[in-house]
């Protein structure tokens, strides 16, 4: 079998193919109670990279050598009195190989009634993020004015429809005519901000005269702090992920708005899905049954072989991906 192994760290400068390296093995042989699965799909986050930096601190430390981290999804191919019988589909942390060998500790059946994709994008980190970031801290009601940047990625379209879903007025920012099109003709928007295209608080200013009640962001930087600049009273500010980290080596520039917290009594808050992991399996039923009644839209953007892996992560910082981006194997 072939996996894909961290080979350098690309701290300070985008991933390259050259920070991983591909290593040929036999597959694994399964032991009484164990599973051999087989991946099927990998799916790609921006934490990948902090990850590969050994950045945060809220996971386990990767070195160099060890398999790529990541979640993906597995067929049962072997089954030894294990926890799933042969054939059926998982999904959880199964790294950048083709095959693992599991207890099934840390795995979950796939939704039967979505394909096995889904439980990487809207099923899976992206729609759980969106959930707790939404739900839990942004909380918006019937009329609220939101915003959401990174709108048209796999976590922000969600968190975008989530608050349309309960009534607020949702602006998405997004890179590109196509994209600002897809959020509002197809996951149902109210409108959208082509940061690409022209000064973004102006726009802001534009679009909520009154003021931004809940903000959901995903970038960091100048589009968080035209974003902070426009808060109302009470706004609440979820501060889910930082893309623009990555386009600035690393660096973590404070936002110069951030007093205007203090003059609209707003609140920030910060969150990591994983010290959510007791609420997945209630909050993916409650996400797959909004699917299923055609209220919450999701897109995959697909590439194929084991070898592509660093050319789906490296498509996550240059924008090239169209919602969630997953690898077929």
């Amino acid at each position: 079998m072939r996996q894909m192994t961290l080979a350098d760290r690309p701290l300070g400068r985008p991933v390259a193919h050259s920070d991983f390296a591909m290593v040929d093995g036999p597959t694994p042989e399964v032991g009484p109670g164990d599973m051999l699965l087989a991946v099927r799909w990998l799916g790609f986050e921006p934490a990948q990279k902090g990850w590969m930096e050994n950045f945060g601190g809220y996971v386990a430390p990767m070195e160099i050598g060890d398999v790529m981290r990541g979640m993906g999804v597995a067929e049962v191919v072997e089954s030894r009195d294990g926890k799933w019988p042969e054939g059926t589909m998982v999904t959880g942390m199964t790294g950048w190989t083709e095959y693992l060998v599991s207890d099934g500790t840390g795995f979950d059946v796939c939704h039967p009634g979505l394909p096995p994709e889904a439980m990487l994008g809207v099923l899976g980190i992206p729609g759980l993020t969106a959930w707790v970031g939404m739900h839990g801290i942004g909380k918006p009601v019937a009329g609220d004015i939101v915003v959401v940047s990174g709108a048209a990625g796999a976590t922000g379209s969600v968190a975008g429809q989530l608050a349309r879903i309960a009534g607020a007025y949702v602006i998405g920012i997004a890179g590109g005519p196509e994209k600002c099109r897809w959020l509002v003709e197809e996951a149902g928007f109210d409108a959208a901000i082509d940061y690409k295209a022209g000064d973004v608080s102006k726009q802001l200013k534009a679009l909520a005269p009154k003021g931004i009640d809940v903000i959901y962001d995903n970038v960091g930087g100048e589009i968080l702090d035209a974003m902070l600049a426009r808060i109302a009273i009470g706004a609440r500010v979820v501060l889910c992920g930082g893309i623009s980290r990555y386009e600035q080596g690393g660096k973590i520039a404070g936002p110069a708005n951030y007093f205007n917290l203090v003059l609209r009594r707003a609140r920030m808050e910060g969150f990591i899905v994983l010290d959510h992991e007791s609420e997945w399996s209630a909050i993916r039923e409650r996400l797959a049954a909004l699917v299923l009644a055609g209220k919450l839209k999701w897109q995959a953007d697909v590439l194929e072989g084991l070898e592509n892996a660093p050319a789906g992560l490296a498509r996550l910082f240059d924008g090239s991906n169209r919602g969630k981006q997953v690898l077929r194997l």
